[in-house]
């Protein structure tokens, strides 16, 4: 864990400390003091405001250099660092007010490389004025939405009455037109973000009960 308090730190200690398969192997003030005491690790959380003027957007891309995942561990505060931490390829975003079971359920899944989509994440990026906009074509908008959902190639293209090729197809443009705009969509989930970002499908809602 990266936080230059010890507040937070000893938190998620007593948090983890409740589950076996989770352990809190280091913490430390900065990402480089982190770095020299170890960097085998799975995961880590990221204060977003640390004293060493460093930005939330280089400690996640160092972190990943190493191969290295990232949860930010934030107050919530403050958009823009959260928008830079979104844009550099943080995992997951989560609320220091968040439920336990939030953080840790956060945790475990950015240990197995998974992200993390909350509506943290979501309002970081929405309105964000560095997202360049890509101008798709109504029924690309459809196979984007409907793949995106969780829709497959097969299952969008007997929405469309089109054959899977053709959804293939329409998916590899629609990736080709986010690479261009500097926003690369690698992953199912990266073009469920982009949706999101872009207004073809609705910010996710936090469960009732939270």
């Amino acid at each position: 864990m990266v936080d230059d308090h010890r507040a937070p730190v000893w938190g998620i200690e007593r948090i983890l400390e409740a589950h076996s398969d989770l352990d809190l192997v280091a913490s430390a003030a900065t990402v480089s003091e982190l770095l020299v005491q170890t960097s085998d690790l799975d995961v880590v959380i990221l204060d977003l405001r640390l004293n060493d003027g460093t930005t939330p957007r280089e400690n996640v891309a160092r972190l990943a250099e190493h191969g290295i995942g990232t949860v930010v561990y934030t107050s919530g505060e403050h958009p823009d660092l959260l928008r830079s931490a979104a844009r550099a390829g943080t995992l997951g975003v989560v609320l220091k007010s968040a439920p336990e079971e939030a953080i840790v359920g956060a945790v475990r899944a950015a240990g197995r490389g998974q992200e993390v989509l909350t509506t943290e994440w979501a309002a970081a990026i929405d309105g964000d004025p560095n997202l360049d906009a890509v101008e798709l074509s109504p029924q690309l908008q459809r196979v984007l939405t409907l793949y995106a959902s969780g829709g497959t190639s097969v299952s969008v293209g007997q929405e469309l009455g089109v054959a899977p090729d053709t959804v293939n197809e329409y998916l590899k443009r629609i990736r080709q037109k986010y690479a261009d705009a500097g926003r690369p969509t690698r992953t199912k989930l990266d073009l469920f973000k982009r949706a999101v970002e872009d207004g073809w499908l609705p910010m996710p809602q936090r469960p009732r009960g939270d």
